[in-house]
């Protein structure tokens, strides 16, 4: 008897040791090494970043500036040699926007300077205007009611939009930040909108659109707002319609700094006139509609695996008051990069890597959710296409410059042992996290929404969200190169083993609400 409980025993014993030895993942940490070396010692993310910032410059979708960043992009990756490099279609998409000539002044009570930027899809001023300053508090513009009333003091002025409660941000606290490994630890849910909290954004902002049809409607001349949360010059640029070919023509607007926002404040408060001069004159770009992303390819080398695909990416498309570093170039860099290293440094990846830059990213990751759909499929009716069971996952960078300190695994309990594994090499670079948490609002979840993983990357936060944002400082300066060449060795090794790996990635039920919308 005996003797039977101890062959019962060592059997258990053999297949736990299996089970746990089918669990361990092969990393090959030696090509991580080789990757981590070439980087550090020859890394091409300066020159990179100069051309996707300062030479190309602002990347509204469908604009000048997208297109030579994209032209120059392909051209690129097509002389490291890769392959199918090129734009690809993804669907209708809308106007481009490129500014030509603005100026903005104070005239009265005295000459004075402003700081300010024209809104990407302003309407022109036709030359410059010169017009008092009439303000409206964010909640009056909402009530047709209150404008109707007032529609006799709107004519004529140039409106000033406002916030009752809008103070400036606290000077003491510091625009750049590191997380600690506490906050590692507990890091939460970061970015997600569901659709019910995307419709409530919504319930906010349309009625702000149609209280400027009526200023239009009564008279007035333009429109200038500032966010009071801002601080040192930095100033806000951003619109949430204007691109589509049939959006409604509002009035020119532009965004000034909270310092000369404040400073009009105070003298319309105390009874003093303040007048302003205005020019926006811009262009707009609609021969061709289409929205088009950046697609290159590194082929597979095994035969049995190479129609399989592991995708990495970023956003290229950007706001147009900086020169989009932050959000997205440095992403976009970052990527570029990785199929870089790993192209020349000839380790054949088994699995076909293919990387995107998206466009569309900042109305709605229109760019990546329409091309999960042309190739995958749709998430929402579950009807996939053949492609869907054949892809890996997807890598997503677009959090800013800063270093990875570990990954995202959407609340994914079979890919955390995994990505545990693939991280340990990195824990000397400061990467050790893979947590639970979700991230959102950005174009991995187009992935999601077709049940293919897409993760994206936790990194230092620096000061995307208090200074870089959607402003005027989005510029090459404030990137962290050091932080990225550290980014791209981590990035170049999870995609690389992705495409050895014997196995696709493990899959989980498909999320059925994407951060996707079309705007106003």
């Amino acid at each position: 008897m005996k003797s039977i409980l101890r062959f019962a025993v060592s059997v258990i014993l053999m297949l736990s040791v299996s089970l746990l030895q089918a669990q361990k993942e092969m990393v090959d940490t030696a090509a991580f090494q080789k990757i981590r070396m070439a980087e550090l010692n020859s890394s091409q993310i300066p020159m990179l970043a100069h051309y996707i910032t300062d030479v190309s410059g602002s990347r509204l979708t469908n604009s000048p500036g997208y297109i030579r960043a994209g032209k120059w992009a392909i051209e690129t990756m097509k002389k490291w040699g890769l392959q199918n490099a090129g734009f690809e279609p993804w669907g209708e998409y809308g106007r481009g926007w490129d500014v030509e000539e603005f100026n903005i002044s104070m005239k009265l009570p005295y000459t004075g300077y402003i700081l300010g930027y024209p809104l990407p899809w302003s309407a022109n001023t036709n030359g410059e205007i010169r017009a008092t300053v009439y303000e409206i508090l964010d909640t009056q513009i909402r009530d047709s009611v209150w404008m109707e009333k007032h529609k006799d003091e709107i004519r004529g002025k140039i409106i000033f939009l406002t916030t009752a409660n809008d103070k400036h941000e606290d000077d003491f606290k510091p625009f750049s930040t590191r997380y600690t490994d506490s906050e590692l630890v507990n890091m939460p849910n970061l970015y997600l909108i569901n659709n019910k909290q995307l419709k409530f954004f919504m319930s906010l902002i349309i009625p702000v659109q149609r209280g400027k049809m009526q200023l239009k409607e009564f008279g007035a001349l333009a429109v200038i707002n500032s966010r009071g949360g801002n601080r040192d010059g930095t100033v806000t640029v951003q619109n949430r319609a204007g691109y589509k070919t049939n959006s409604p023509v509002l009035l020119p607007e532009a965004a000034i700094s909270a310092e000369d926002g404040f400073k009009i404040k105070r003298l319309i408060a105390s009874g003093q006139p303040v007048e302003l001069a205005l020019n926006i004159k811009g262009k707009f770009y609609s021969d061709d509609t289409k929205g088009y992303n950046v697609i290159a390819e590194i082929p597979g080398t095994d035969p049995k695996l190479k129609d399989q695909v592991v995708m990495l990416g970023g956003h290229l498309d950007s706001w147009n008051a900086g020169t989009g570093a932050t959000d997205n170039g440095a992403g976009s860099v970052i990527m570029m990069e990785v199929v870089r290293l790993l192209d020349s440094l000839h380790l054949k990846p088994k699995r076909t890597i293919r990387i995107a830059l998206w466009s569309g990213e900042e109305q709605g990751v229109l760019g990546s959710y329409n091309y999960v759909k042309n190739h995958f499929g749709n998430g929402e009716t579950g009807m996939l296409k053949p492609e869907q069971a054949k892809i890996s996952a997807y890598f997503n960078l677009d959090n800013g410059s800063g270093k990875i300190r570990g990954i995202y695994a959407q609340g994914d309990t079979l890919i955390k042992p995994i990505f545990e594994q693939w991280m340990e090499p990195f824990a000397d670079l400061g990467a050790k996290t893979v947590t639970l948490s979700s991230t959102g609002s950005t174009d991995h979840e187009s992935f999601l929404w077709a049940s293919i993983p897409g993760f994206q990357f936790i990194q230092d936060p620096l000061d995307y969200e208090s200074k870089t944002h959607h402003t005027n400082m989005d510029v090459y300066d404030y990137l962290q190169i050091d932080d990225m060449k550290q980014a791209a060795i981590i990035v170049a090794s999870f995609v690389y083993q992705a495409s050895i790996r014997p196995d696709l990635l493990p899959r989980k039920k498909p999320v059925k609400e994407v951060f996707a919308f079309e705007g106003l």
